[in-house]
């Protein structure tokens, strides 16, 4: 898995970072966030095959992007932090609709909701706005486990697919999403203090007064 999600970067070559929103890379994110309320959509209709292809379509572009950004030197400064957002707030949504429709138990969403809701409130403490963190490997195996049990979940609704073992391998997955959820905000609460506290840190010699 870590190979699939460094897929496309190049060895021994770092790309320069673009300043511009206007990325083929950026462009996916902003389609693929567009997608979610196509998504809620289907749900409320009870589109579930619709659903369950809306929610593969997402998981797959949100590694589709990345490999293009490391592939044709298309990484930005926008996209760094605009790919991560994106992907928070899809899961948020994807996993209230899920327990508001009955698709998921309660347990998915708090797992999601409340860490992330105290890392916006800490970041807003500590630097009174957003705090863009580099995305972690954890982080990443953690969006995809997600993504890839929420449609495996949401399948044992479409008629002819509503085995036993797809339910129990869905549930799994999204523990095992979850779990890593919570690893990814342990490592982003504590990065974040410590930049805090190095930003804080007076750098030997600053504000010395030279008496010569």
């Amino acid at each position: 898995m870590i190979r699939l999600i460094g897929a496309g970067g190049r060895p021994g070559q770092e790309a320069a970072e673009l300043d511009t929103f206007w990325t083929i890379p950026n462009i996916i994110t902003v389609v693929r966030f567009l997608g979610v309320p196509l998504f809620v959509w289907f749900i409320v209709q009870q589109q579930y095959a619709a659903a369950v292809i809306t929610l593969v379509v997402l998981g797959s572009t949100d590694w589709v992007d990345g490999y293009i950004a490391r592939r044709f030197n298309q990484v930005s400064s926008v996209g760094k932090w605009l790919d991560p957002v994106a992907d928070r707030t899809a899961l948020i949504v994807i996993a209230i609709t899920f327990v508001v429709d009955g698709v998921a138990p309660a347990w998915l969403v708090w797992t999601i909701v409340i860490p992330d809701t105290i890392l916006i409130l800490n970041a807003l403490i500590l630097f009174r706005g957003p705090l863009h963190l580099p995305v972690t490997n954890v982080g990443k195996i953690r969006t995809a486990l997600l993504l890839v049990g929420s449609p495996m979940l949401l399948l044992h609704r479409v008629p002819g697919f509503n085995q036993e073992w797809l339910i129990v391998t869905a549930h799994i997955i999204l523990i095992i999403g979850c779990v890593g959820h919570l690893i990814a905000f342990y490592g982003y609460f504590t990065a974040a203090h410590r930049k805090y506290r190095a930003e804080r840190t007076p750098v030997p010699g600053e504000g010395a007064v030279d008496d010569a």
